[in-house]
């Protein structure tokens, strides 16, 4: 099942991203007017000019105002100016429990003020607090073409009316559509879509989650509290199901390692975590393998495979490796991440349909081919209902099914023909990426 759900505004936040089809790229033509707007091509500028015709002009006489010359205003006040568009008179805006915040409110409600043009319709200082409040407890974080990376947030108005559970019946997905084909009949506009996960009930409340269930429940509790203001009373709440998973210790032939270590090395974790998120931050990619490694090896020793600060390492490793080109190493933290995954999310969660798909390509790239091609099967019979068959990142999946594929059938009739066809396949790749390089640099150097 699928609707589709009328977008108020995605607001993007990059200028690596096209803010009409959220494709992420190094090169892509600047708006001439405002110089904030990116496009991927004449295209793309087209397909997304009814958006951004409305504030292309706010945008430009933004920058030009005081303290914010050279400026644009955030993605809250541009998405609250967009807010005029529609009615959201009818959601909450929490602000009386938001006190926390007022000094960044006061800050959203005198940067929109500016923004907000002059020979508009004007507005009270009541009604801006609203529009800020709803956007706080209903955005919705908006990802770039390929599902990787946040590039914004957005509003609707209709999604809004699906209430919560941690263990949900649908899931969301935004969808950017065919944005290649503006002209043609296979043209499909950008949509935000309800999937359902599975058979619905006649009767049976529809909902979705607002947090990752790869949380405790007492962090998804605060989480929900603290965004959301209200206090989870589903099952899994109430029965604090799969907490044991994700904080568990390791059993070794039928006994489980002793709590006080499983806490000592959970402490630990966390200390090594935080170590390894600055590191990240900063871009030494080099010390975050090292803490990685460091980390898990006092941790798979100790830790059950489904423990969140394990697969939190898992996950961090495989991605770092994999961009360092350690492929044979990522490739086996990327499967130990989904056996983990596997065991707490929901059967078609689209977090473990991504997971497994990078694992799918991390043994493809190993040249574990047939392992590679299990996963990416199996990825794609998850993805196909967290994402529907038309999604970008599905079609990319279809057809990187269909070369795994082939290349097995290839390996079964003749391994030593296929090893040496993608070895020479794989020292073009790098060959490549290579000259790319040179390139990229003999510019700078210009």
């Amino acid at each position: 099942m699928c609707h589709s759900l009328p977008c108020l505004y995605l607001s993007s936040l990059s200028e690596k991203i096209c803010h009409s089809c959220f494709r992420r790229q190094e090169k892509l033509q600047r708006c001439g007017q405002c110089k904030f707007a990116h496009y991927c091509d004449r295209t793309c500028q087209i397909a997304g000019w009814k958006e951004h015709k409305v504030e292309c002009g706010a945008i430009k006489a933004f920058g030009n105002i005081g303290d914010n010359i050279g400026k644009t205003p955030n993605e809250n006040i541009r998405l609250a100016a967009h807010t005029q568009l529609t009615t959201i008179d009818d959601l909450e805006d929490h602000i009386s429990e938001c006190q926390d915040d007022l000094k960044d409110l006061k800050v959203d409600i005198h940067n929109f003020l500016d923004y907000w043009p002059r020979y508009s319709k004007q507005h009270r200082v009541d009604d801006i607090s609203h529009i800020f409040g709803v956007i706080n407890c209903n955005g919705f974080t908006v990802s770039d073409q390929r599902g990787l990376n946040a590039v914004g947030v957005g509003l609707f108005p209709n999604l809004c009316l699906v209430n919560h559970d941690c263990w949900p019946n649908c899931t969301v997905v935004l969808n950017h559509g065919n944005q290649s084909a503006v002209n043609t009949m296979y043209h499909s506009q950008m949509r935000i879509e309800l999937r359902a996960l599975g058979k619905i009930e006649v009767g049976e409340e529809v909902t979705v989650s607002y947090v990752d269930f790869l949380n405790v429940t007492e962090d998804r509790q605060k989480q929900l509290k603290m965004q959301y203001f209200f206090d989870c009373t589903c099952e899994h709440c109430k029965g604090h199901i799969k907490d044991d998973l994700k904080m568990g210790g390791k059993v070794v032939d039928g006994i489980k390692v002793p709590d006080e270590l499983v806490n000592e090395v959970t402490e630990y974790s966390r200390e090594m975590l935080q170590k390894m998120e600055k590191a990240r931050l900063d871009g030494n990619y080099h010390e975050v393998i090292k803490i990685c490694r460091e980390c898990i090896e006092k941790q798979e020793p100790v830790l059950a495979d489904t423990h969140i600060y394990l697969l939190r390492m898992w996950s961090t490793a495989s991605e770092v490796l994999a961009y360092l080109q350690f492929i044979d190493e990522a490739a086996d933290y990327t499967r130990k991440m989904v056996d983990g995954y596997s065991k707490i999310y929901h059967p078609h969660n689209a977090s473990l349909g991504m997971a497994t798909m990078r694992a799918g390509v991390a043994h493809w790239q190993a040249g574990k081919i047939e392992v590679g091609h299990g996963m990416i099967c199996k990825a794609y019979s998850i993805l196909q209902i967290t994402h529907g068959p038309t999604h970008p990142i599905t079609k990319d999946l279809e057809a990187m099914r269909m070369q795994t594929e082939m290349e097995l059938r290839m390996f079964k009739q003749n391994e030593m023909i296929y090893q040496s066809m993608r070895e020479a396949f794989l020292i073009h790749i790098s060959n490549e990426k290579l000259l790319l390089r040179s390139k990229v640099n003999n510019m700078h150097m210009q």
